[in-house]
């Protein structure tokens, strides 16, 4: 008598627990009852009756996902190796169970497609200097979507761009032949703002005779204070200037004379 009854009782417990659910605050389970769909349950503690009712539990916590290395052939025909990392969560549990199946391998599919389309419409040179824009890019599309399937992108960051060893030298002539071509710039600019400062100060010279000779006295003073052996023998410009009127003269008498 007593096995009749301790059976029943047996069962009725195995039901009960097999009828709790507890869920964490960042868990959803979403419930089907004869295969349609109920409610979104939790978090907390509920009762799923077995055989009639079967729940999927969605974790709401944000998903951190590697995407796999990308062969991506740039606009300008280069070929380069991308990978990125995504970070999305599910915001709709009904949508990421009932309208998508495995939320985490389509998105991460979606992830892949979209990095290799949307780096395939950019030069090399934006893929290596324009990182945040390209995020930004594919981080809306991704998003977009996704969205159907009530899930949200949080991010979207490009880690690695690997090049081949042949297009890493060529990029290093490159900036080598641009810091070359910025040196010759600076030092040509140098050159014309020189050559404007003693335009400015051959001006001021002209007009004060006097600040010419002081300049001379002032450069005769700095070259005596080195130790040199070399010995200069100061020449006033007003004596050239005299030789060469003699010269001038000297050269117009002649001429006279040979045409007399």
């Amino acid at each position: 008598m007593m096995i009749s009854y301790l059976v029943p009782v047996v069962v009725l417990l195995l039901l009960i627990a097999a009828s709790i659910r507890i869920l964490p605050e960042y868990k959803r389970g979403v419930v089907f009852f004869l295969g349609r769909f109920q409610s979104v349950k939790g978090p907390g503690l509920f009762i799923i009756i077995p055989g009639i009712q079967k729940m999927q539990v969605v974790d709401l916590r944000v998903i951190t996902m590697d995407v796999p290395e990308q062969d991506v052939i740039s606009q300008d025909n280069v070929t380069v190796k991308v990978n990125a990392v995504l970070y999305f969560r599910v915001v709709d549990p009904e949508k990421a169970i009932i309208q998508v199946e495995h939320f985490v391998n389509a998105t991460s599919q979606l992830a892949q497609t979209t990095l290799r389309s949307v780096l395939g419409k950019h030069d090399l040179d934006e893929m290596l200097s324009e990182r945040d824009k390209l995020n930004d890019d594919i981080q809306e599309i991704i998003d977009a979507s996704a969205e159907s399937w009530g899930i949200k992108v949080a991010n979207v960051e490009i880690k690695h761009v690997d090049l081949d060893e042949s297009m890493i030298r060529a990029i290093a002539r490159q900036a080598e032949a641009e810091r070359e071509r910025r040196a010759k710039v600076i030092h040509a600019e140098g050159e014309l703002q020189a050559s404007k400062k003693l335009v400015d100060a051959a001006n001021v010279m002209s007009e004060n005779p006097a600040a010419l000779q002081l300049r001379y006295l002032q450069t005769m003073n700095d070259m005596s204070n080195k130790n040199a052996s070399t010995i200069v023998v100061p020449l006033p410009i007003d004596l050239m200037e005299a030789f060469k009127s003699m010269a001038g003269a000297v050269g117009d008498k002649g001429d006279l004379q040979r045409n007399r």
